[in-house]
């Protein structure tokens, strides 16, 4: 499962990333470069990890991923705007509701990737 995980949203994280270019407030999502940047980062390595890496690797990323994204969901929900730039020491991203739904979202489901990947 987490082989899928990778892949899926790999290419979803891709795909975000370079739309960001083109249209920065895509489903009321604030895609600036340095965000899309990080999105398109994380989308090659999660495609390398559901392409070409191993299902130990795999299940590792979708562990370690899921984690991240589910605190910073969970650290926007909380501090809300004020915490951007708490959150971003390098510039701050000016993070959104949707953002950090997305975040919450891409979270879960890397997670249970993860979780639910048996073999290793």
């Amino acid at each position: 499962m987490a082989k899928t995980v990778c892949k899926v949203l790999g290419l979803v994280l891709l795909l975000l990333g370079v739309a960001g270019f083109v249209a920065p407030t895509l489903l009321s999502l604030n895609l600036n470069p340095a965000h899309n940047a990080i999105h398109i980062v994380a989308g090659v390595l999660a495609l390398y990890f559901g392409f070409a890496g191993s299902l130990s690797g795999a299940k590792g990323f979708c562990l370690v991923f899921g984690l991240l994204h589910l605190a910073l969901g969970l650290c926007g929900m909380v501090l809300g705007d004020a915490g951007n730039n708490r959150l971003w020491p390098v510039g701050p991203l000016k993070l959104t509701l949707a953002d950090h739904g997305l975040n919450l979202l891409l979270g879960a489901v890397f997670l249970a990737g993860g979780l639910f990947t048996k073999k290793t």
